[in-house]
């Protein structure tokens, strides 16, 4: 009878141990550390006295259970009782050379870290005394650059000026030959533009021509040597 009361009672204070609300409002560190201390994780059924041991011959042996990753999480499991030679689960030499080949490219020694780290710095250096060097040069060229660039400005600026004094002088004999203003896209001014065009190449030509002429006469004939 009181043994029954007893195991009630504790039955009892269990439940409300477990059902019982936190006084202070839920957060979310407190409900991790809620959900922490009430993980009950069971417990792992090891059969030590009668392992689990796989048969390799059998054919209804799955083909992962007879590899040596197999053999070596039964020895972790059951030691000695899985019956495994340890000396079995070393890797073989070639394995081992695989593994120091993958070391050797994935996980380089101290010293190999070292050296590429220094081979990097002196490249990164290498190339920013590179980018200063170009940086220098250009910072030299920037007077002429700057002074070209305003003179491009100015002809270009000049230039703009001399093509609409010379369309407003086109206009104007257009009004004074026609008696009106004339559309800039129609055939007659063009057709007068070209026409005006052709006499003032005739008279550049004429005008050297006539230059050649006072530079030959100027010159005179040349003196005959003495002899």
């Amino acid at each position: 009878m009181a043994v029954s009361l007893l195991c009630r009672r504790t039955g009892s204070f269990s439940i409300r141990l477990y059902s019982r609300k936190p006084a202070l409002p839920p957060s979310p560190h407190c409900g991790f550390l809620l959900q922490t201390a009430c993980y009950n994780p069971k417990p792992l059924k090891l059969n030590i006295r009668d392992p689990y041991i796989p048969d390799k011959d059998s054919e209804r042996t799955p083909e992962w259970q007879k590899t040596a990753k197999y053999d070596r999480k039964l020895y972790g499991r059951y030691g000695s009782a899985s019956g495994i030679d340890p000396a079995s689960l070393w890797p073989s030499h070639e394995e081992l050379d695989k593994i120091i080949a993958e070391e050797k490219e994935w996980q380089p020694s101290l010293e190999v870290m070292l050296k590429n780290i220094e081979a990097r710095e002196n490249e990164e250096a290498e190339k920013r005394r590179e980018k200063e060097k170009i940086i220098a040069a250009n910072m030299a060229k920037m007077p002429q650059m700057v002074a070209d660039w305003r003179r491009e400005k100015r002809e270009a600026k000049q230039k703009l000026k001399e093509e609409k004094a010379r369309r407003e002088k086109l206009l104007a004999e257009a009004r004074e030959r026609f008696g009106s203003s004339v559309d800039p896209r129609s055939p007659k001014f063009l057709e007068m533009v070209a026409e005006l065009e052709k006499e003032e190449k005739k008279k550049k030509k004429l005008l050297k021509r006539r230059l050649r002429e006072e530079q030959a006469a100027g010159a005179g004939p040349t003196p005959a040597a003495s002899s």
